[in-house]
């Protein structure tokens, strides 16, 4: 039974024997995103997938096939991607945050004017109430 650097060797001349066997057409067949299939690359070259990422002289020469392959216009140009994700903008969520506290206070400010007036009229009733009781000599105890 072979060792892993034996099998890893092995892997190595079976991708360069596929790369080998290959014609353009049958490159431009197996392209998915802008880049080859990687599960038709493990299968035609007689490995498991995850070859394509462990081995790193197989992805090494994956790698410089599709460069190759890209200076041929075979595959096309490659679009750089982020690797960075969006910073998260604390100030965006504080600002959202302090709109809709303002305007929950701006809620509870008006329901408290309208309180606050509906109070001074009954207040004013009584004060009247009691001025009366008060000229008639009725004073509550």
């Amino acid at each position: 039974m072979a060792n892993g650097i034996q099998l890893a060797q092995e892997n190595v001349e079976r991708f360069e024997l596929w790369i080998a066997s290959q014609t353009d057409s049958d490159f431009k067949q197996i392209v998915y995103r802008g880049r080859l299939n990687r599960a038709e690359v493990a299968k035609g070259a007689g490995f498991a997938k995850s070859v394509l990422r462990q081995n790193p002289r197989i992805k090494h020469l994956l790698e410089e096939l599709e460069l190759n392959l890209r200076k041929r216009a075979v595959l096309p140009e490659s679009i750089e991607t982020k690797n960075q994700s969006k910073a998260y903008d604390q100030t965006e969520n504080k600002s959202i945050r302090e709109k809709q506290r303002l305007t929950s206070l701006e809620q509870e400010m008006i329901a408290l004017k309208a309180e606050n007036t509906l109070l001074r009229r009954k207040l004013s009733r009584f004060e009247e109430l009691s001025s009366v009781l008060a000229d008639l000599g009725r004073l509550p105890s």
